[in-house]
């Protein structure tokens, strides 16, 4: 697809460097002099306020992952995706109410320094080169890989160049000005992505009304057609209803968020355990994510901005899923080629609805929000890696007296060589074949379950020691290893096994026994890594603190009515209603 086929208008260049000449003004005022001392580079002084931890919380998450990959999901499995956002509920929640209290009293710069401190060192290192690895290959890689894929598809760019180009300009703010620069160009960018996610979903309502139909009417269309009772699109899904659903044909129905226990993507009986597995890890444990919690001002504003994140989760499917479901009502024909090669094409599907949909004048605000997902992800994975690097492996292993301006200089070389390493890796990702989306929620639930399961027991029971949490830590690998070979030896694997939300079940299950059983069977742990900071008293209940002065500014109100909307929102898309 060639430059010709998607033209711009001086008004669309004027938006995409208006964004970035925005970001770049941003980026420099935050990043001034925060490379004075570690704590600024790499928590940003800790003075982040809450809508810029909640902001960069959500800008970080979102990225060619969503936008290319969660949307080509949509247009497959339809609105179930969206339990991938909404179900953050429990996680958000978590980490409001049992997570955060602990994280900010510990004190701590990264999360594998607070898993030292509760078990001990060699967890600590385990999880630090763990993290660097999951980072590079699932985080990084994966996102330039997405973001040249977009590129080639729009401009005609080489895939090499594409990746290359975006993996400089997305990591200059990171090395630069560290978190502070970091969160503050995601909260910009969060609401340049949303604006321009809606620009789309909008547009393509317009055109499933007709000239004459408002946005509801496209709504009712839209619903209508993911029936898949009749036409084309009908076809589309029974052609491929045993692929669609794993093999239980049954129990598949698009405008459902449970599906059966077979399901490629979303399993219903593994909703919890996935919950408290890659989720957890994900949000929690992932220093990317977790990083700007610990830069937070205060535990108010740690709290509230997880709370805000989990508002803007709320909206995301209007711009992650509706588009897909969108595409699918329009060209329900992408689901009749060869399987293998419906969900690749399936990946391309918020290109084609900017180059079918959105005029001229107006693309230039959607690709800011695609551009901006990029960089967004790129410059919070490059600043938390390069934490824990110099953090975990450099300060801790190599070198415990370094001073703050040494370990700043090792912040930046290090950013500087993963994003090197990140750029190459990205420029194979797309020859392993298959989703995007699927490429990365694979690796999840690989990495996820072992850190997972003891990071939630070591908090909420102190009996837990760190021979138990070191046992289910390399055992839960090993058996992720060993699922992953006999799944791809097996000549018939059974099919509850093949979605990757099972597999993550089973390996969390296993691990959360192991490190029970070992920690039972070995001495108690020592009194300083069982203190209040570090666990949850049942006796104390000490997770009250840092939930604000007045009802309309409280934690606790505004938290209650996500966690109502969300719960709305599930019986709607229940199977039920629709």
């Amino acid at each position: 697809m060639g430059v010709e086929s998607f033209p711009l208008a001086p008004l669309d260049y004027l938006a995409i460097g208006g964004f970035f000449a925005m970001l770049s003004v941003v980026g420099y005022l935050a990043g001034r002099g925060e490379q004075s001392g570690s704590t600024e580079y790499f928590l940003a002084g800790k003075k982040l306020p809450w809508y810029v931890v909640g902001g960069s919380f959500i800008a970080s998450n979102i990225s060619s992952e969503q936008f290319i990959g969660m949307i080509g999901s949509a247009v497959v499995f339809g609105v179930c995706v969206s339990m991938l956002e909404w179900g953050n509920v429990i996680t958000f929640t978590l980490l409001i109410w049992f997570f955060i209290p602990f994280l900010l009293s510990a004190k701590v710069f990264t999360t594998p320094e607070y898993l030292e401190l509760r078990f001990n060192a060699t967890l600590r290192q385990i999880f630090a080169i763990v993290t660097v690895i999951s980072n590079v290959v699932a985080f990084l890689a994966a996102v330039l890989y997405g973001g040249g894929l977009a590129l080639e598809n729009l401009f005609g760019w080489d895939p090499w160049f594409a990746v290359i180009a975006l993996g400089i300009v997305a990591g200059m703010w990171a090395i630069y000005g560290g978190l502070s620069s970091v969160a503050w160009t995601d909260l910009l960018t969060v609401v340049v992505m949303i604006m321009g996610g809606l620009i789309v979903t909008v547009l393509g309502l317009s055109e499933l009304a007709g000239d004459h139909g408002s946005l509801v009417d496209g709504f009712r269309t839209m619903i209508e057609r993911n029936q898949a009772t009749q036409g084309a699109w009908a076809e589309a899904v029974n052609v491929n209803t045993n692929n669609l659903a794993g093999g239980d044909a049954a129990s598949y129905d698009r405008l459902s968020l449970f599906q059966g226990a077979t399901h490629p993507v979303v399993p219903a009986i593994s909703f919890l355990p996935v919950i408290f597995s890659v989720s957890v890890w994900y949000n929690v444990l992932n220093q990317f994510m977790i990083q700007r919690v610990l830069g937070a001002r205060s535990e108010y504003d740690a709290r509230m901005g997880i709370v805000f994140a989990g508002w803007i989760k709320v909206f995301l499917p209007m711009i992650t899923v509706l588009p897909g479901m969108i595409l699918f009502a329009l060209h329900p024909e992408i689901l009749l080629g060869p399987w293998e090669q419906v969900k690749p094409e399936a990946d391309k599907g918020y290109v084609q609805m900017i180059q079918s949909l959105v005029p001229v004048g107006l693309r230039g605000l959607l690709l800011a929000a695609l551009f901006g997902a990029i960089q967004s992800t790129v410059n919070s994975v490059l600043n938390s890696t390069s934490t824990i690097v110099t953090l975990d492996i450099y300060k801790r292993m190599f070198r415990p007296e370094a001073s703050d301006r040494q370990l700043v200089r090792v912040g930046v070389i290090s950013s500087v060589i993963i994003l090197a390493i990140s750029i190459v890796l990205g420029g194979f990702v797309g020859q392993l074949g298959g989703s995007l989306f699927e490429y990365i929620q694979s690796l999840y639930a690989f990495f996820a379950p072992p850190f997972a399961a003891v990071f939630v027991l070591g908090i909420l029971w102190r009996r837990i020691n760190g021979a138990g949490a070191l046992a289910a830590v390399v055992s839960g690998f090993a058996l992720g290893i060993v699922i992953k070979l006999y799944m791809n030896l097996a000549a018939e694997p059974p099919g509850w096994l093949v979605p990757y939300a099972n597999q993550a079940s089973i390996n969390w299950f296993f691990c959360l026994a192991v490190c029970t059983g070992v920690s039972l069977l070995t001495s108690p742990p020592r009194a300083e890594q069982v203190t209040d900071q570090l666990t949850f008293s049942w006796r104390r209940m000490n997770i009250f603190d840092g939930l604000g002065d007045r009802w309309y500014t409280s934690v606790v109100t505004w938290w209650g009515l996500f966690i109502v909307t969300i719960l709305a929102l599930s019986v709607l898309f229940s199977g039920f209603v629709l």
